[in-house]
């Protein structure tokens, strides 16, 4: 074999060991992740299945389905408990459930604030159909302004559908 061949091999032989040092983890939906950086800091250490130059994670955690229910997934597998020097699982992740929580009660909020700007859009809605259904009923000319911007007044046909709308805006956002 010539030289430069020999040299061209070893070249490719080791560009392919710097794509074996590659992350894998489990994500929040029990999915698989390659990556060449680390997991984010929201993934728990038992997430991690791979790290460059380790193999496995040191924790040896076993992958969960993730509709098994959290009790199982606390558990480690019996196999992996009776090996001798590996650290027991401690159960449920402390950080994992304050996050958990935190973004539980920021969703809660989000909801809530979302059901308050609703409610003040439809009593603010009901009050200006009530008080346009006043001044459409109380007998009076009413002007408007048409397409050409010319200024006119209601007729009677006009005023009966705006009258039906109002009562429609009225029933739907004024029965709290």
């Amino acid at each position: 074999m010539k030289p430069y061949k020999l040299l061209l091999l070893t070249v490719a032989c080791t560009w392919a060991l710097g794509a074996s040092a590659q992350w894998q983890w489990l994500d929040k939906d029990g999915r698989k992740v390659f990556s060449d950086r680390p997991p984010p800091l929201e993934v728990p250490q038992k997430n991690i299945l791979k790290q460059p130059g380790h193999g496995r994670a040191a924790s040896q955690s076993v992958p969960v389905a993730s509709d098994a229910p959290a009790s199982a997934a606390a558990t480690p597998a019996s196999g992996v408990a009776s090996a001798p020097g590996l650290p027991q699982a401690s159960g449920k992740d402390k950080k994992l459930e304050e996050a958990k929580a935190k973004a539980d009660a920021e969703e809660a909020t989000k909801k809530k604030a979302e059901a308050d700007r609703i409610a003040k859009s439809k009593a603010e809605n009901c009050a200006r159909a009530r008080k346009s259904k006043t001044s459409l009923t109380s007998g009076g000319l009413i002007g408007t302004v048409n397409e050409k911007g010319e200024r006119g007044f209601m007729d009677d046909a006009t005023r009966e559908a705006e009258i039906k709308r109002a009562d429609s805006v009225i029933a739907s956002d004024c029965s709290q």
